[in-house]
């Protein structure tokens, strides 16, 4: 079986990679190619195109990008084209992967596409471009299904990516080991992003918010992920203040700290998922804030906030992401006060709704079952 399997940033990168293992523990494993990320690479996919050439963050970034981001569609097209794969899974990143995936269809390519688009929070309008532009949809939100349903759209949910590895990987006594640090001082995880955008706006605002932390809790651990393709360099102002990197493709990683500050995003359900008190922050383009304002219809942007529909997380966006609210925010949690304690509890219910089914697992699965329909002529 030979199948195109593509992906557009560093989470769908690791989403992907997931998926080809799984599709690789099999007696016959399929051939792989696709627009791969690092981990897709590792994983054995073959690279048609580097991931990086759709890395665009912004309005502004986008419109400047749009010849680069049609010459990558178009070359996707002319591959297929000539081998002809027998499913392509495209893998989030709906800004390009709606319109790449109607264009498969019509060259009679059958099309999964793994993590529904947001349209609930966005883009409802979008649901006719997506009926169009793919044969399964899987989501990794519980309630999506419905929300689809009730669109005309059926769609499966296949079980968090999230949830199913934050169940695994070190605990609290291991992380501390693997960093060094001891086990009487709290650990504070700071996530300053990982596109080159979100990180300009939050690297500056993050250090300066550490640095008061520190002057009021001299004894804290600060330690910083590094995303996959993130450039170290990025980081530099938070490691001279003391804090400790480290690589968030470790075996067994799980930022298993005392409390953080996010910025929004997967790794904020992750903290959720960890059981890590956080602080949620975001600064953007004010343009990028102007447009999301007319589009978005929903009244948090965490995805722990979302799934349990309440501000668990305190979410500091744009004029109130200052570092005066950020450690005021943040303090309590470190302390494990009630604050602390209360996200904690909330954690708990998110777990539960999301379960512990293993997407990957699961994708696997449907990719099987719909490239032996297409075998049979049914495409």
């Amino acid at each position: 079986m030979r199948i195109l399997i593509s992906a557009g940033e560093a989470s769908g990168d690791m989403h992907a990679a997931a998926v080809i293992k799984n599709l690789n523990t099999g007696h016959n494993p399929p051939d792989t190619y696709g627009i791969t990320g690092p981990a897709m690479k590792n994983a054995g996919c073959e690279t048609l195109i580097d991931m990086e050439q759709l890395n665009v963050m912004g309005v502004n970034d986008v419109l400047k990008s749009l010849p680069r981001i049609r010459r990558v569609r178009n070359e996707i097209l002319e591959w297929t084209t000539i081998n002809k794969p027998d499913i392509a899974i495209l893998v989030d990143f709906p800004g390009f992967h709606i319109n790449l995936g109607k264009k498969l269809r019509k060259l009679g390519i059958p099309v999964l596409h793994y993590i529904a688009p947001k349209l609930w929070a966005w883009g409802a309008w979008r649901v006719k471009r997506l009926k169009q532009s793919q044969d399964k949809l899987a989501c990794i939100l519980p309630f999506e299904p419905e929300w689809f349903a009730n669109h005309g759209i059926a769609a499966h949910y296949v079980g968090n990516p999230s949830a199913a590895a934050c169940a695994q990987g070190w605990n609290r006594a291991e992380f501390r080991q693997r960093l060094g640090f001891s086990e009487n001082i709290p650990v504070l995880a700071i996530l300053p992003g990982s596109r080159p955008s979100e990180l300009a706006h939050h690297v500056p605002l993050l250090t300066e918010s550490w640095k008061i932390i520190q002057q009021q809790c001299p004894d804290v651990h600060c330690v910083v992920p590094l995303a996959p393709g993130v450039d170290a360099t990025l980081l530099e102002p938070l490691i001279k203040e003391g804090a400790v990197t480290v690589d968030r493709m470790e075996e067994g990683f799980a930022l298993r700290a005392d409390a953080a500050i996010g910025v929004s995003g997967t790794a904020t359900l992750e903290l959720a998922l960890w059981d890590v008190p956080t602080v949620l922050v975001y600064r953007t383009s004010r343009l990028t804030v102007f447009m999301a304002k007319k589009v978005v219809r929903i009244p948090y942007i965490g995805l722990a906030n979302i799934l349990l529909n309440e501000a668990v997380m305190p979410e500091l966006i744009q004029e109130d992401a200052t570092v005066e609210h950020i450690v005021q925010a943040a303090l309590p949690l470190l302390h494990g006060k009630k604050e602390a304690i209360r996200q904690q509890e909330k954690f708990a219910t998110l777990r539960t709704l999301l379960g512990d089914k293993n997407p990957a697992e699961s994708i696997a699965t449907i990719v099987f079952q719909m490239s032996s329909r297409s075998d049979k002529g049914c495409r």
